[in-house]
């Protein structure tokens, strides 16, 4: 992707081609939450394999597709699949989505995905804002010649996850009525789960939750001086005195679960905007 700029304007000209709508708001959708976008008054569907440099989702309950419309009455694109370092992606492919967003007019990024809780006080399908994160992903989006034009060769990453934002989103949820936790996200490169020392290490470490996701998005994003905001739905835990076996079945059944509150939080915060 030595011509990332040239990239990100071929893929952004296309999909301007299929598509009037100018958003405000683009939302990541993570594993088992593609419904999410439910809620979503959708004007528009591009598949990612029509986009010109798009990766493809290979995995399951990744649906592939760009959609347009309308939350709350406020203009959004929403990813129903992301992709993922373990897919075989380089993580400047991985983030690709989030530069095309921005070139089609966001100005805030929500991420959400699925994720194994470190922290014990937290419970299978809680919902959790992330305040902070750790890459442990052993790479990183921004390696490589960097264009001035996109973002500054060292960003800050200081106000990551924007503070404001995670105040409005508490607010939200307060007047829904529904807990939200808060705490730090580990990234690291899957696929596999973690073993119980593993999780005794990355708990350690300080992370609340881990995953094989979002950071990535989040550096981008922070990079080209998009805000985010962004949500970790547990949906199994990583309790290494008292660990068990964990399919990717109950993983997606659970997310399910926790969705629908989700969806009415990232409703209330895209409303809010």
């Amino acid at each position: 992707m030595d011509n990332l700029r040239e990239m990100i304007s071929e893929a952004a000209e296309f999909i301007r081609s299929k598509v009037d709508l100018v958003p405000q708001t683009g939302i990541i959708l993570g594993t088992g939450l593609g419904s999410l976008v439910d809620g979503i008054e959708i004007t528009a569907t591009v598949n990612y394999q029509d986009i010109p440099h798009f990766p493809v989702s290979t995995v399951e309950s990744h649906a592939g597709r760009l959609l347009f419309g309308h939350l709350r009455n406020k203009p959004v694109v929403a990813m129903q699949g992301r992709f993922h370092y373990y897919e075989g992606y380089t993580l400047k492919q991985v983030t690709f989505p989030v530069r095309v967003m921005k070139e089609l007019g966001i100005e805030t990024l929500i991420v959400s995905n699925a994720c194994g809780g470190l922290n014990p006080q937290f419970n299978r399908g809680d919902i959790m804002i992330i305040t902070d994160h750790i890459n442990l992903l052993g790479n990183n989006p921004l390696i490589g010649p960097n264009d001035e034009t996109i973002g500054e060769r060292f960003p800050d990453m200081y106000n990551c996850y924007d503070k404001e934002m995670i105040k409005m989103a508490e607010e939200v949820a307060l007047e829904l009525k529904l807990p939200l936790k808060k705490g730090v996200y580990v990234a690291v490169a899957g696929p596999n789960l973690e073993t119980a020392a593993e999780y005794r290490f990355l708990r350690i470490l300080g992370a609340d939750v881990v995953g094989m996701s979002t950071v990535p998005e989040v550096i981008a994003a922070r990079h080209q001086k998009t805000k985010v905001l962004a949500f970790s739905i547990i949906t199994d835990m990583g309790l290494p005195d008292s660990l068990g076996p964990c399919s990717l079945d109950e993983i997606i059944a659970t997310a399910n679960t926790a969705e629908p509150k989700l969806r009415e939080i990232i409703a209330g915060c895209v409303e809010k905007i």
